[in-house]
């Protein structure tokens, strides 16, 4: 490598206003700074980090006279939008400037801890003296502090700036339970947790993925629940990632899930922290990324995307009443149009008698046949759903509402589409919202069509088919190596309690059994209200 000779700068403000640096490689020569080590000379520290940010226009830097005798040369640096300005100002630059500093002997291990430990006061404090940990500071919210003649940058904790507040999740609403949702601080979300789970056993380990993003992650567990073993393939799976940008949750959960061909969620995913404890103390595995509000849960199940939060937060026997609806509503999701098309394309003689003649009387004039009648009007509510998303919010809604109303009307008058099938399609679409994970109708919502094609084609009996390869597939899903339809299958006889049913708290006694192998117990035995402990009570009173 042809080496760069450079004349030193006759002053501090001739080189800090120079627009351009000739090369990043300063010569140990001239300037004696390594490539990735900060040198005691704050002039080539300074133009490093320019040169290095590229001369950003948000990367403040601030000269300061430390008050120290003899007076001492420094720089404090920050990026804008990234810092709260007004811990910068009061508790830094103002106690470096105003506070005084008494050195007696070793000027560089002195005035270092002095600055640490008596000078500032924000809360957290460091000192690295690599470039790589310096920039990942800075870019993190820090603010970075040179001084003349010591090869070491302090670190100070500054981060701030404006962040979405805490507010009600708007994909999973409750009525009775909490109000509040993550947001996209990395912080804000474990902080959320920790005031739930005041556990000193709670383990959040950030990591940082991504080389060009270095975007902040967290693995969540609480140590003595969860098995050691699935903590251990959660950071083995994310270890193995090497990609230049991580911007959302959905990038890890595509890179360490078990099964990538399939249209059902083997992780979940939720924006709800009473969720997330309530999983944490399972025994489960939770994995948070800055920027994002939707937090990871592994591993999960086929059962657990038809809990909901407010299961949780009413009476046992409504939850069951209202869980066992959402299966059926599942169901009807899913087979609705298929078992009307079997229906009137091969099993006529399965309807009562005056339906199908209502029905033939409605199909009289209909030009298509059961599936492309069906195929038309589920494309159609498709096309009409993914407008009212994308459209903005205000006429949004209206918009999908009206369109399938005028639209359904105008096609069954127009002789396209039959009344019945415009029922059926409907009831379809408002089965397929009672599902509260998203993610599990949309599988829903895709395999809907394969379902429809089977009918078309076999009739019921193509229906049987699908629904065996249906099963057969789920049984063979995994979620970090746990059976994905457990606890149906492997059948599990003690966490039928919080399956299909939602049995009564104190009857819960036990975590999941194969999540949970090290602290299987939740609660002691005896907890159950009976009529004498109520007598006892009622004496106690009197």
């Amino acid at each position: 490598m042809n080496k760069i000779k450079k004349k030193k700068p006759k002053s501090l403000a001739s080189l800090l206003n120079k627009k351009k640096v000739e090369t990043i490689e300063f010569i140990e020569d001239d300037y004696g700074l390594e490539t990735n080590i900060v040198t005691e000379n704050l002039i080539n520290n300074i133009n490093y980090l320019k040169e290095t940010m590229g001369f950003s226009n948000d990367l403040v830097t601030r000269e300061l006279i430390i008050n120290h005798h003899p007076f001492v040369k420094g720089f404090a640096c920050y990026i804008a939008g990234l810092v709260d300005e007004k811990l910068v100002s009061e508790f830094i630059i103002k106690s470096l400037i105003e506070e005084p500093m008494e050195i007696h002997s070793n000027f560089k291990d002195e005035l270092l801890m002095a600055i640490q430990k008596n000078t500032l006061t924000v809360a957290n404090v460091s000192e690295a003296n690599e470039w790589n940990e310096i920039i990942h500071g800075l870019l993190s919210g820090k603010t970075i502090l040179f001084i003349e003649g010591i090869n070491q940058a302090i670190l100070g904790g500054t981060q701030g700036g404006e962040w979405r507040s805490i507010e009600e999740p708007t994909s999973e609403i409750t009525i009775r339970g909490p109000k509040d949702g993550f947001n996209e601080s990395l912080k804000t979300n474990i902080s959320l947790i920790r005031r739930r789970i005041k556990s000193p056993h709670l383990r959040p380990e950030i990591l940082q993925l991504g080389t060009v993003t270095q975007t902040d992650v967290a693995i969540v567990y609480i140590e003595g629940i969860a098995n050691p073993k699935l903590v251990q393939e959660v950071k083995d799976r994310i270890n193995r990632i090497e990609i230049d940008e991580v911007l959302a949750s959905l990038t890890i959960e595509e890179l360490i899930q078990d099964h990538s061909f399939t249209p059902f969620p083997t992780i979940f995913n939720t924006e709800r922290p009473d969720i997330v404890a309530n999983t944490l103390v399972d025994g489960r595995v939770v994995i948070i990324v800055d920027g994002t509000p939707f937090v990871l849960i592994a591993p999960t199940s086929f059962a657990q995307f038809f809990k909901a939060a407010e299961d949780y937060y009413q009476r046992y026997d409504l939850s069951t009443l209202i869980r066992i609806l959402r299966y059926l509503a599942f169901s009807a999701a899913l087979l609705g149009p298929s078992i009307y098309i079997a229906l009137i394309t091969f099993h006529q003689d399965l309807i009562p008698t005056t339906l199908v003649i209502s029905l033939a009387a409605q199909r009289e004039g209909i030009p298509f046949p059961a599936f492309i009648e069906a195929l038309i009007m589920e494309v159609m509510f498709e096309v009409l759903r993914e407008a009212g998303v994308r459209m903005p919010r205000a006429i949004g809604q209206a918009v999908s509402i009206v369109g399938a109303l005028v639209i359904g009307q105008a096609a069954v008058q127009a002789g396209i589409v039959s009344a019945a099938m415009v029922i059926v399609v409907a009831g379809t679409a408002i089965c397929s919202f009672t599902t509260p994970a998203y993610s599990l109708a949309i599988a829903a919502r895709i395999l809907r069509f394969a379902m429809m094609i089977l009918a078309a084609t076999m009739g019921l009996y193509g229906i049987i088919l699908g629904l065996i390869i249906f099963v057969a597939h789920l049984c063979s899903l995994r979620s970090f190596g746990y059976p994905y339809l457990a606890p149906f299958a492997p059948f599990i006889l003690e966490d039928q309690k919080d399956g299909l049913f939602r049995f009564p708290l104190w009857a819960r006694r036990k975590r999941p059994r194969l999540v949970s192998q090290i602290r299987s117990t939740r609660m002691k035995q005896g907890l159950k209200p009976t009529l004498q402990n109520k007598k006892s009570e009622a004496n106690d009173n009197v």
